[in-house]
């Protein structure tokens, strides 16, 4: 028997008692891993250790894979037909609307941000889980004509194994993302939370369990990247890798996957994301739109719109609303379980030194810091939002992702410079256009080199909708119908119906 968390709150948001398991969940069973680790857990809005959970090893993951290939063979895969798989995902996402609130507690304390976000993260994790239940009977081929003598058509088919890696700024939502296609499909799972962020995905465990999930179809293994990450992207056994989180360890997971044994790897990876501003854009829509860009979840947002390029006829009245909008969030940044916080605590200590020092180096620079660029409070790892202005594009703070709430403005003069400025970085990954000229918008959204293009809007993601990254921002897509082609191989069937030699 693995050890538990629990915790009463008594918060303006939520009264009651939060708890998870702390061990493995290999096999449909709680287990303490083989050779005893333990990693802490923080609140980064208070800088404390809440909890310690279980670190796993190589040779935890070995187990896990074992299971998940059992089940595979015996219980799940091609053994499981598709409207059984989609009834156990409906179940999965009953039963976490049904404790939709808890989850939501528990990612507020293990995050840092506000509990109203993760009540939304919530929501969108069981609809996320209810839509592929949807789609887990629906995973079709095609007949194809020949000739009258043969008949061919084609089947998509799981995987397997799959090894799935999860970062810490949505982690449920990410969980959910990850896990409901790949279930869908029929393949079975060992999942590797962010060591920073594990308890609502260890919270799922029991959901699991209680869903009357087979046992080995989903495995949760805790740990570091460089010991379960590492052991995961390396294992003979698990044929295909997907992975959120930083563009630097998605490619060492493609590396180990080359010196394994060529895995099929999809990475959804960084980005520096554009946000395109012209002179008849709708100001007051713009800002509400530009401010959720950048500074929601704490810029802890892979497709955040960081760079912001204004059109000179707008600039002025823009940074004057842009501006002001930081300041009323800066009054509403606080304790994540306040009735009114918008704005969160960064992840950890390391995160809000990284933004911190990020800022300093805009500073040193020569950037405008036209608000924020500060910690906020003597407690926890809070950055207040912040906007730089006569940027250059070759300054760290345009080039480089930070994953904080720091914004940078650039003024622009025509459509096709600004275009340029737009692609000129490694990344590819969103964009958002902002014009009330219909044919500048559709053409603009179609020369930005990016996996999504929001007009006049942005961060609107839609579950049904394919998303993920041009350049090194990633490879293959998640969300919608397209992210079944992530977890499906395509087998050709050739039948001889009388063809003779």
């Amino acid at each position: 028997m693995t050890d538990v968390f629990k915790l009463t709150l008594d918060t303006p948001t939520y009264k009651g008692t939060v708890s998870c398991k702390t061990g493995l969940y290999i096999n449909g069973e709680w287990v303490k891993p083989v050779e005893g680790g333990k990693i802490d857990v923080m609140n980064p809005a208070k800088g404390q250790v809440i909890t310690t959970v279980s670190h796993g090893s190589e040779k935890d993951v070995d187990i896990a894979v074992k299971a998940a290939q059992k089940a595979y063979k015996t219980s799940w895969g091609l053994q499981a037909p598709g409207s059984a798989r989609g009834q156990y995902l409906t179940k999965l996402a009953d039963l976490l609307e049904r404790d939709l609130l808890e989850f939501a507690a528990l990612e507020t304390l293990n995050t840092g941000k506000p509990f109203s976000v993760a009540r939304e993260d919530m929501f969108a994790s069981a609809a996320i889980l209810r839509y592929y239940g949807g789609w887990a009977d629906k995973i079709q081929g095609k007949t194809i004509e020949t000739n009258e003598t043969k008949f061919a058509y084609t089947r998509h088919e799981p995987y397997g194994v799959i090894g799935q890696i999860i970062p810490w700024n949505v982690p449920l939502l990410m969980f959910a993302m990850k896990i409901g296609p790949a279930l869908a499909t029929g393949n079975t799972i060992v999942m590797k939370p962010s060591e920073m962020t594990p308890l609502t995905a260890l919270k799922f465990g029991d959901l699991a369990t209680e869903a009357g999930l087979p046992p080995g179809v989903l495995n949760i293994v805790n740990g570091y990247g460089q010991t379960v990450g590492n052991a995961i992207a390396h294992h003979p056994d698990i044929r295909k890798i997907a992975f959120t989180g930083s563009t630097l360890t998605g490619r060492k997971i493609q590396e180990a996957s080359a010196k394994s044994n060529l895995k099929v790897v999809s990475l959804e990876l960084g980005g520096k994301s554009p946000s395109i501003i012209f002179d008849d854009a709708n100001l007051e829509q713009t800002i509400k739109w530009v401010s959720l860009g950048i500074f929601r979840n704490m810029g802890q947002v892979c497709f955040a719109g960081t760079r912001i390029f204004v059109q000179e006829g707008i600039y002025d009245a823009f940074i004057k609303g842009f501006t002001e909008a930081a300041r009323v969030l800066a009054t509403q940044t606080g304790d994540p379980f306040g009735e009114k916080t918008a704005h969160g605590s960064q992840i950890s200590k390391t995160q809000f030194d990284r933004v911190m020092s990020y800022i300093e180096s805009g500073k040193s620079a020569g950037a405008k810091v036209e608000i924020g660029g500060e910690r906020h409070g003597n407690e926890g790892y809070f950055i207040k939002p912040t906007i730089f202005t006569n940027v250059k594009p070759d300054m760290k703070i345009v080039r480089e992702e930070i994953f904080g709430p720091v914004a940078s403005i650039i003024k622009f003069k025509a459509e096709e410079e600004v275009i340029e400025m737009a692609n000129d970085t490694s990344y590819g990954l969103a964009c958002g256009v902002f014009t009330e000229n219909s044919s500048r918008a559709v053409r603009v959204a179609h020369a930005l080199e990016a996996g999504t293009a929001w007009v006049n809007c942005y961060t609107t993601v839609e579950i049904s909708v394919p998303f993920g990254g041009f350049k090194e921002s990633g490879i293959g897509r998640e969300l919608g119908e397209y992210a079944l082609e992530l977890y499906t191989q395509v087998k050709s069937v050739h039948v001889n119906i009388g063809l003779r030699l």
